[in-house]
């Protein structure tokens, strides 16, 4: 007679997996502050004993949930054949996959980043390290189409699309319009790197 009702241990990388899915959506319901590993073990179905082996402290923890959470489902960086397409591209690929990632970061770990010293980007650095960025794959094939010359743009100027996107979603905390990305790109972006010679 078949067994029901009989729960599956779960062990290494899924139980890893889905205790930090717990504790990433703990921290988007209560933020930092409020966290608790009594919550996480309880909306995880397991014990504090089974947090504690594995994350010695809230803060290591909260950083592990951070970082599943921003490896996963990754922005891929465009191909369209343009720069402006590709900016367009990789903006509202972002405002589609990582809005809600981008609004928890922003809106609920405050009071983490105060307590830790970091910043969403230190944080991001410490996960990616010097893996080149979506932006900078980018311009390096505007520069092999002959779009962009080469050894202009800043670091700054490099940043600028996403820095705007991301201070957009930390005004409304909703989805940036396609029209507002279309105008980053066409009304600030592009006309800049003509002003500083790179086009």
């Amino acid at each position: 007679m078949e067994q029901t009702g009989v729960r599956t241990r779960r062990r290494g990388a899924t139980l890893e997996d889905a205790l930090l899915a717990a504790a990433w959506a703990e921290l988007a319901k209560t933020g930092y502050t409020n966290f608790t590993f009594d919550a996480v073990a309880k909306r995880a179905n397991t014990s504090r004993a089974v947090l504690y082996r594995r994350w010695s402290s809230k803060p290591k923890l909260v950083r592990a949930a951070i970082a599943r959470e921003i490896q996963k489902d990754e922005v891929v960086t465009p191909d369209t054949g343009s720069l402006r397409g590709d900016v367009i591209a990789l903006l509202t690929q972002a405002n589609g996959r990582r809005v809600r990632l981008a609004i928890t970061l922003l809106a609920h770990l405050g009071d983490y980043y105060r307590a830790t010293g970091t910043s969403i980007a230190t944080l991001r650095n410490s996960i990616y390290g010097d893996r080149e960025s979506n932006m900078e794959t980018i311009i390096e094939r505007a520069v092999a189409r002959g779009e962009v010359k080469p050894g202009v743009i800043s670091d700054r100027i490099l940043r600028l699309p996403l820095d705007l996107f991301r201070q957009q979603l930390a005004m409304t905390y909703a989805p940036v319009p396609a029209e507002e990305i279309a105008g980053i790109v066409d009304t600030i972006f592009l006309p800049l790197l003509k002003a500083h010679g790179a086009l």
